[in-house]
């Protein structure tokens, strides 16, 4: 099996994965509309779940971790595309999945414990109130600013990239190519909806565009996955 055969599978088990995960989620936990509710009602769901809840956090986490892999190995595979551009869609590639990690990784750690606080606590408590500030101070860090805003980010760039190199290297159709370069900057109107002025309730359009963009983008990465494997 070589490199380009390695990527194509990567390419398609890295977004089943992704989706498969995500859909669980919404179904055990609601995600993410269940973000919008007060902590200790998220935290009360989160504790509900028990350990598969956890479990497919986890694995969520993971999908992110395995992008990165698909990033070097898809670099490898075209590599007859100009040198910067692999150079850049690798480096971006391996950011995209640690920011997402980083963001991911908090759920199946540090949320079951600040679940078991509340839980122990209640929520108008002095230790009450305290899980809240650090949940949702975590939730802003390192749910919205590292794993919404630059993940999206460094997403959409990495797919701009992997559309050019694949249009310049041959490996897949060209029509491949120029649908990467289209999603791209999706993504990074998606990366904004929580930046400036709507810092506070989110950009409505950006937030409106997030869901049907992961989509197109993981159906993209099927098809690109397909198209190398044949």
């Amino acid at each position: 099996m070589n490199v380009e055969q390695l990527a194509g599978i990567l390419l398609v088990v890295v977004p089943v994965l992704f989706n498969v995960a995500f859909f669980a989620l919404g179904q055990a936990f609601d995600y993410p509309d269940i973000l919008r509710r007060p902590t200790h009602e998220v935290l009360e769901r989160f504790r509900a779940g028990g350990r598969g809840l956890i479990l497919t956090w986890w694995l969520f986490a993971l999908s992110a971790v395995l992008f990165s892999a698909l990033a070097v190995l898809f670099a490898v595979a075209v590599a007859d595309a100009e040198r910067a551009v692999v150079v850049l869609g690798g480096v971006f590639g391996v950011l995209a999945s640690l920011v997402q990690f980083l963001g991911l990784i908090r759920w199946p750690f540090l949320v079951p414990y600040l679940a078991r606080v509340a839980g122990e606590a209640g929520p108008e408590s002095p230790r009450g109130q305290a899980v809240d500030v650090v949940f949702q101070a975590f939730n802003r860090y390192l749910g919205v600013a590292v794993g919404e805003h630059l993940g999206y980010a460094f997403t959409g760039v990495w797919t701009i990239l992997a559309g050019v190199a694949l249009i310049q290297s041959g490996v897949a159709p060209d029509w491949l190519g120029v649908i990467g370069v289209v999603i791209g900057p999706l993504f990074l109107i998606c990366s904004l909806e929580f930046v400036g002025r709507a810092e506070d309730a989110g950009w409505k359009p950006a937030a409106a565009l997030t869901p049907p963009t992961y989509v197109v983008w993981s159906v993209w990465l099927i098809a690109l996955g397909v198209a190398m494997l044949v």
